[in-house]
């Protein structure tokens, strides 16, 4: 209810006149006369606009440079140069002579904060003398509480596909899988790892390449697949090609094929088909190989 003021409230004190306009049932007061509250921001606006101006006068702009100089490398080197997380990762892989010794490297290695998070380091499965080696992104909750890659429902199906092409993480040579991870350790809430902590374990998994020296590699997934290629492409356009990992400590490249990973063909089931296909290439690889 609105009500306007009017002769009721005039020989009213303003006190009065609300309780009488309350005791009316009004709700909402109306005054005798429109305001335009426009006008009236309007001119506060401006009101303030002049104060601020006389507070601080208006400097005179300095003509740009003809040709800004760019910042050199040395002045900026955090932009580049490698956490010190990465540095030290990089120092303790290269250290490791055996596969013992890396696990170790790895199992006493701070430079990554989600060691302190996860409840095992997961390292491998498999035998290390296997023709395939397979290389996912990061654990999960079931890898987290065993301490192996590749264990949950998504590690059951990649089994299962693994038998079907006859290989198996339980034999060697021609017919046996090695598995790990980029990362040793869960994110929490299986998020994606940051690429801070992406650099801090890379040392780790290069190395191991390097020690395992498989004849086939088969990367999972795109965050695996993009960073062992170093490549921007997702894995729709790089899975089922063919590519050769290159490193210092390897005699020479080693065939590398991107797939989809088992837990985006639990998600999308209809994927499977391409997922097959590239069993298939890397099965006949490993034949070509032997």
């Amino acid at each position: 209810m609105a009500t306007g003021g009017g002769k009721h409230s005039a020989d009213m004190t303003p006190a009065q006149a609300l309780r009488w306009l309350g005791d009316m049932g009004a709700d909402e007061h109306i005054g005798d006369t429109p305001v335009d509250r426009y006008a009236q921001s309007a001119a506060q606006s401006a009101s303030q606009s002049a104060a601020t101006s006389a507070a601080h006068p208006a400097e005179r702009p300095r003509p740009a440079a003809a040709n800004p100089a760019r910042p050199a490398v040395a002045d900026a080197p955090d932009l580049i140069a490698p956490s010190q997380g990465a540095r030290d990762a990089r120092d303790a892989a290269n250290a490791a002579r055996t596969l013992e010794e890396l696990r170790a490297s790895i199992e006493a290695f701070d430079g990554c904060s989600l060691k302190f998070t996860a409840t095992n380091t997961v390292f491998s499965d498999g035998h290390p003398d296997a023709d395939v080696m397979l290389i996912g992104e990061a654990p999960g909750v079931d890898e987290d509480r065993q301490g192996k890659p590749f264990v949950g429902v998504s590690g059951q199906l990649l089994d299962r596909m693994l038998a079907a092409i006859g290989l198996s993480r339980q034999e060697q040579g021609s017919k046996g899988v090695y598995i790990s991870n980029i990362l040793f350790w869960r994110p929490p809430g299986n998020r994606s790892p940051t690429t801070a902590e992406t650099a801090a374990c890379l040392p780790f998994i290069l190395r191991h390449i390097e020690l395992v020296r498989p004849k086939v590699l088969v990367f999972l997934g795109g965050t695996a697949a993009k960073t062992m290629l170093d490549r921007p492409e997702g894995i729709m356009r790089l899975r089922g090609r063919w590519f050769e990992h290159i490193s210092d400590g390897l005699e020479q490249p080693i065939p590398a094929l991107p797939t989809l990973h088992p837990a985006f063909l639990l998600r999308q089931p209809a994927q499977k088909r391409e997922s097959w296909q590239d069993f298939i290439k890397f099965k006949k690889k490993i034949e070509e190989s032997s």
